[in-house]
């Protein structure tokens, strides 16, 4: 019962965003491009450590308005790892994020992220 929670905490009903996720090789931490199905995406590198639990990540992310293409090109030069597809809804509240994520093939989780503001303390 997730959702009502989230949606009376947030006030709103969340934000649907439907997500190809393609996670490709790469040296260290992780390269992933989002691709929201409409024509627009992310490209995003990021590093966090494979612990149970809260963790920080840092994270740099360059916005593309041409996802497909860009998938062929890092798939040609750095090898796919593996593809995530799913529906998020998404709420707000405050600086935390809460994704409520159905990934097809492998059900539905919960992510709670918070997003610190410049200088602020962990």
């Amino acid at each position: 019962m997730l959702g009502p929670k989230a949606a009376e905490l947030s006030g709103s009903e969340g934000t649907i965003i439907r997500q190809r996720d393609t996670f490709f090789g790469c040296s260290r931490g992780r390269l992933k491009l989002r691709d929201f199905m409409n024509d627009s995406g992310q490209l995003i590198f990021y590093e966090r450590p494979d612990t149970d639990g809260p963790k920080l990540s840092r994270y740099s992310i360059s916005p593309t308005s041409d996802p497909s293409g860009l998938r062929t090109v890092l798939s040609d030069a750095l090898g796919v790892k593996g593809e995530v597809r799913k529906e998020r809804r998404l709420f707000l509240i405050g600086q935390t994020r809460i994704h409520l994520d159905t990934v097809e093939g492998l059900g539905t989780f919960m992510e709670l992220e918070v997003v610190n503001a410049s200088g602020s303390d962990a």
